[in-house]
């Protein structure tokens, strides 16, 4: 692979490839694309692709490469995509100024990394898709992760962050493909005073957290999926239908919605009808008591009767007897 002085594309990609990766792999100084994913390579990310400034994508995921990934890579001026996903890389996570400038996708997602997230990376300003997600990454997230303008995609769960978002003020996802259910948190969040999820595909019902969010004034989740009652706070109340519209089946107190079934007013003539009907079943109810005891008696009147004729006739046998002899 040394002798590959001119390489320029080298793609291996899912492929059942064992041991470990060329330690000369870039000896070429013209290779733009390294592409080694899905296979069972181990041992560590070779160093000469360090500084293989040529680089223009790097795909190394789904392997078993070992190795710190603080010694991955340095200055890669024409880096635009890499993917380190699904290793077992390890140490602290760190990004020099200027880095890798035109990056515009990161992902080293379930791996071992540890550590903070560091600041500079929100220099990175061509940056739209992060994904650190299922490390042991510890922290606030940086709030100088606002300034990645760029950024569409970004995947930070299943580590142990913390904080940094009670501040926002607003929040416009709008017009993405965003899925799943409302997170709770979203509606703990107290300064949020803005909140745009509309044309997406958001679904399931609105979480109760809203309901303590006194700073929310406006609200935008048309387009969506979302169906049950709205929280019962001014931000929805006052909602235009246009803010609430073409969802599955949302319900509540505002002009254009229908009502849901717990709030449809109780009206005098429904109230009216339930009382006769309360009055029937018992009527019903009385006439049927009494014709069970009427009958009860007529069966027993009748008993008592049979029970009294049948000795008066043995009577009379015996007596016609007597007079025959």
């Amino acid at each position: 692979m040394s002798n590959l002085t001119s390489l320029t594309n080298l793609q291996l990609g899912n492929n059942n490839f064992i041991g470990q990766l060329p330690p000369q792999i870039c000896q070429s100084r013209s290779l733009v694309n390294f592409s080694v994913q899905d296979n069972h390579f181990t041992g560590p990310i070779p160093r000469t692709l360090k500084n293989c400034t040529s680089l223009n994508r790097v795909r190394l995921e789904g392997n078993q490469l070992t190795g710190n990934i603080s010694e991955a890579f340095d200055i890669c001026p024409n880096l635009t995509y890499i993917d380190l996903s699904s290793n077992n890389l390890y140490g602290e996570f760190s990004w020099k100024r200027g880095k890798c400038h035109n990056l515009r996708s990161l992902k080293i997602s379930n791996n071992k990394i540890s550590g903070k997230i560091p600041l500079e990376l929100g220099e990175a300003n061509m940056l739209g898709v992060l994904d650190l997600s299922s490390n042991h990454l510890i922290g606030k997230i940086p709030k100088e992760l606002g300034r990645l303008k760029s950024l569409i995609e970004i995947h930070l769960n299943d580590n142990q962050l913390s904080g940094s978002m009670q501040s926002l003020k607003s929040l416009d996802v709008s017009q993405n493909l965003l899925v799943g259910e409302i997170p709770q948190q979203l509606g703990g969040m107290k300064m949020l005073e803005t909140l745009n999820l509309s044309h997406n595909n958001v679904s399931g019902s609105i979480p109760s957290s809203f309901g303590d969010g006194a700073s929310l004034t406006s609200i935008d989740i048309s387009y969506n999926e979302l169906e049950g009652p709205i929280p019962n706070i001014t931000a929805f109340r006052k909602a235009p239908i246009a803010a609430l519209k073409n969802n599955k089946g949302l319900c509540g107190n505002v002009a254009g919605l229908k009502a849901c079934p717990k709030m449809i007013p109780d009206t005098p003539s429904k109230r009216h009808n339930r009382f006769l009907v309360i009055i029937l079943i018992s009527l019903w109810g009385t006439l049927f008591f009494i014709f069970v005891i009427v009958g009860v008696s007529l069966l027993l009147y009748q008993r008592v009767k049979k029970t009294e004729d049948k000795p008066r006739e043995v009577r009379n046998d015996n007596l016609f007897a007597i007079c025959e002899l």
